[in-house]
């Protein structure tokens, strides 16, 4: 199921990091308060993180109709290392994208709903990876159409659920 986008989006850009950082304090607190207080521990994703992603093409921001950034979030398109070996198996192996660090600054409901239709758009497989804990985002990517298909492992070893949504 196809909805309509409500945001308009566009790419991140270091102005944008004021309004930004906060999002992702903000949903640093949410994860915590919701079951997840050890997925983004240490202050990550820090602005290193972010002015990374904005200088590789690939952070994104959700703009509403009169200005303001509703969600902040990474979208790769091509191989992602972590994904190379899963404990269990992706549902094809073409070429697909990445979806990372959602971080919704609770203006409007759905917001992660909205990026991944956004991402649909781009490419026909979509994939994403989560903490065991982080229940809030297992259940938007199952709401959106995603399969569990097991578990990656970050660089540092730490496990993922790992997850894949086949558009065609």
């Amino acid at each position: 199921m196809y909805m309509a986008l409500k945001l308009n989006y566009r790419k991140t850009t270091v102005e944008d990091l004021p309004e930004v950082m906060p999002i992702y304090e903000n949903a640093r607190r949410f994860m915590a308060a919701t079951g997840n207080p050890n997925q983004w521990i240490g202050g990550y994703p820090a602005v290193e993180h972010i002015t990374a992603d904005i200088d590789r093409g690939v952070s994104y921001v959700g703009v509403t109709p009169t200005g303001e950034i509703a969600v902040v979030f990474s979208f790769i398109l091509g191989d992602d290392p972590t994904y190379a070996i899963i404990e269990g198996e992706w549902l094809n192996d073409e070429p697909y994208g990445t979806i990372h660090r959602i971080a919704s600054a609770g203006i409007m409901r759905n917001a992660g709903d909205d990026v991944i239709e956004f991402c649909a758009t781009m490419i026909d497989n979509l994939r994403a990876d989560t903490h065991h804990d982080n229940q809030v985002m297992q259940r938007l990517l199952l709401r959106t159409g995603f399969t569990h298909c097991g578990t990656i492992h970050l660089l540092d070893g730490r496990p993922r659920l790992a997850y894949h949504r086949k558009i065609k």
